[in-house]
């Protein structure tokens, strides 16, 4: 059998009874055809099949009708990151109805995402970029400056002239999380954080010293991962091991949680007896394993949905300012418990 042809707009003349003239003014809103004959074009037009041409889009209007994501991790962690799934989920929701298609690459160093960026430019495969994992100093700032392509930050870039932050502040949710584990009694806290040259990770570690030291604890020890069940089964292994336990842990994902929960299994430390666990980024993770994880809960669906808005209002010529979205808050569930005085 051989493939179905795609209907053209010279199909749709011919059996329409005009010409490819009208048939074009009709199904790009132009003047220059009755009401009622657009009105017969556009209905025949759909019982066709016919979808106008993105190529041909690009040509007429210069427009790809795209916008581009890159997020550098390996794809084997990309496949088990729920943060980065539900991100993408909003995106997609923000673009709903659009036109406008999100194009997704993955990478595995600075360099690739950038030569990402140009090619894409180059190719006029996108209209615009969504960046991910802010860097301090980052290099992508300038270069999507030099070549003049439309660019939001998902994450704090506040103040960055023609480049929009849509963000999460997470101070609050971090005081909320070291306050409630004081109150458990939990004097040794540790932290298994992301990369150390992200932005957030580094915001997040600022503000885990300064509530560390209004609540008299002894500090908060950090173990730099790459956010991997691996890496954080292996942080989790060296704070466990060393001569000074931590009662509370607080990872930087769900995922390092779970791989954390296992290790603690592993070696014979109750959770949450004498071990509480918490988790950022809740996702269904959290509620699936035994026992359930206190998480600090983050919208990020809705992260993803209007950072896709604020990207396509600067498409459209308009305003997109910096948008700061409501603060996570702490769900607390069986991970975490009141210390054991022994």
């Amino acid at each position: 059998m051989s493939p179905r042809k795609r209907p053209t707009i010279a199909d749709i003349a011919a059996a329409a009874g005009v010409s490819k003239g009208a048939v074009s003014y009709a199904l790009n809103g132009k003047a220059g055809v009755s009401a009622q004959t657009r009105a017969r074009i556009v209905e025949l037009a759909a019982r066709m099949g016919w979808h106008p041409s993105s190529a041909a889009r690009a040509l007429s209007d210069g427009r790809a009708g795209a916008v581009g994501l890159v997020v550098d991790r390996p794809a084997w962690v990309l496949g088990i990151e729920p943060f980065f799934m539900q991100l993408i989920s909003g995106v997609e929701a923000g673009l709903a109805g659009t036109g406008t298609a999100l194009l997704l690459q993955v990478t595995e160093d600075a360099s690739a995402e950038e030569a990402a960026y140009r090619r894409w430019w180059g190719e006029r495969r996108v209209d615009g970029v969504l960046l991910v994992d802010l860097r301090d100093d980052d290099p992508r700032i300038g270069l999507v400056s030099e070549l003049g392509l439309p660019a939001v930050v998902v994450g704090n870039a506040v103040g960055t002239p023609g480049v929009p932050s849509v963000w999460i502040e997470d101070g609050a949710a971090v005081r909320e999380t070291l306050a409630y584990l004081a109150a458990l009694g939990h004097r040794r806290i540790a932290r298994v954080a992301g990369p150390a040259h992200f932005v957030h990770t580094r915001e997040r570690g600022e503000v885990f010293d300064v509530c560390a030291a209004e609540l008299s604890l002894p500090g908060v020890d950090c173990v730099f991962t790459d956010y991997s069940g691996e890496d954080g089964a292996r942080a989790t292994r060296r704070l466990l091991s060393g001569p000074v336990r931590p009662t509370a842990i607080v990872y930087d994902n769900d995922v390092m949680t779970v791989a954390a929960l296992s290790v603690a299994q592993e070696m014979g430390v109750s959770v949450p007896g004498e071990l509480s666990l918490v988790a950022w980024d809740d996702s269904e993770l959290c509620r699936l394993v035994h026992p359930a994880l206190t998480a600090v809960s983050r919208r990020v669906p809705e992260h993803g949905r209007r950072a896709a808005g604020a990207l396509l209002a600067l498409l459209d010529g308009g305003e997109a300012p910096d948008v700061r979205l409501d603060p996570p808050v702490l769900v607390p569930r069986g991970s975490t418990a009141p210390v054991v005085r022994r």
